[in-house]
């Protein structure tokens, strides 16, 4: 016999106010953003950055503009691109869900390098602030997807298995949170050790790179036990699309530590 943990059954509407609807999706998102920006601010002030703390509240709007047009964007390309490709009207039905974090990273990153080049900003120094405070927004993107029982885990028998609405009857792994330990936690808590660092610190793109190269690992560690999208399944090798898309970041995250290594010129 199985032993599994039943859902919480968290209602994924934070906030109803007539036809008002806040989720907590929204608000991980919100608070990703916010408290992302705010830690940011918090490194430059003992490192290198953008000396105006303005800077970083103009950029919050670039930066949501990046994640949600990249993040759906994403979503249509790599994840159902023959659904809207037959109804392109769904593209803009974002209350319908569909977001993908690999694209809404690519729309940071471009937002990011506009934004650094119209302030004069060195682009891999601004690049690696942005990247040391990301892992933030991942975290809380990770306890939304729990909160609203989707992107759930494989079956297992282990202790900690949960059993999810949307899942059937099968015990499985609570995938959403082992995403939030490793990309938000763990992968945080790495970037910052490696800020501390003068010699890491002071050469731009080598925290841009530890942040790449360490969310493809994560990410492909934990679509190991995660269910893949039930439209595509298992892929290319057996492997899943989050893993065919993260292993390149392992591979671009090397090169930018290794120019910053060898060609970058440090930082004062």
């Amino acid at each position: 016999m199985l032993y599994a943990l039943p859902f919480p059954g968290l209602d994924p509407v934070a906030v109803a106010l007539g036809p008002v609807v806040i989720r907590w999706y929204a608000l991980a998102y919100l608070a990703g953003l916010l408290l992302g920006i705010r830690y940011a601010m918090a490194l430059a002030k003992r490192g290198s950055g953008p000396p105006h703390p303005i800077d970083y509240d103009d950029f919050l709007v670039w930066a949501v503009l990046g994640v949600v047009l990249g993040g759906r964007t994403g979503y249509v390309l790599f994840y159902q691109f023959d659904l809207y490709l037959a109804d392109p009207s769904e593209i803009f039905k974002v209350w319908h869900g569909g977001m993908s974090f690999h694209g809404g990273f690519l729309g940071v990153v471009v937002a990011a390098l506009l934004f650094s080049k119209a302030r004069g900003f060195s682009p891999l120094a601004f690049g690696d602030l942005v990247a040391c405070c990301a892992p933030i927004g991942l975290f809380f993107g990770r306890i939304a997807n729990f909160i609203n029982g989707e992107l759930f885990g494989r079956e297992t028998s282990v202790p900690w298995a949960v059993v999810f609405p949307r899942g059937g009857p099968f015990p499985r792994h609570p995938s959403q949170l082992y995403e939030a330990a490793l990309e938000g936690l763990v992968l945080g808590l790495v970037l910052y050790l490696l800020w501390r660092i003068p010699a890491v610190r002071t050469r731009p793109g080598t925290l841009m790179g530890a942040f790449f190269a360490g969310y493809g690992i994560a990410r492909s560690i934990v679509e190991l036990f995660r269910e893949p999208d039930i439209q595509l399944g298992f892929l290319f090798g057996g492997f899943t699309m989050g893993q065919l898309l993260s292993f390149p970041m392992v591979a671009i995250g090397a090169g930018f530590i290794l120019y910053a290594r060898h060609k970058a010129k440090p930082a004062p």
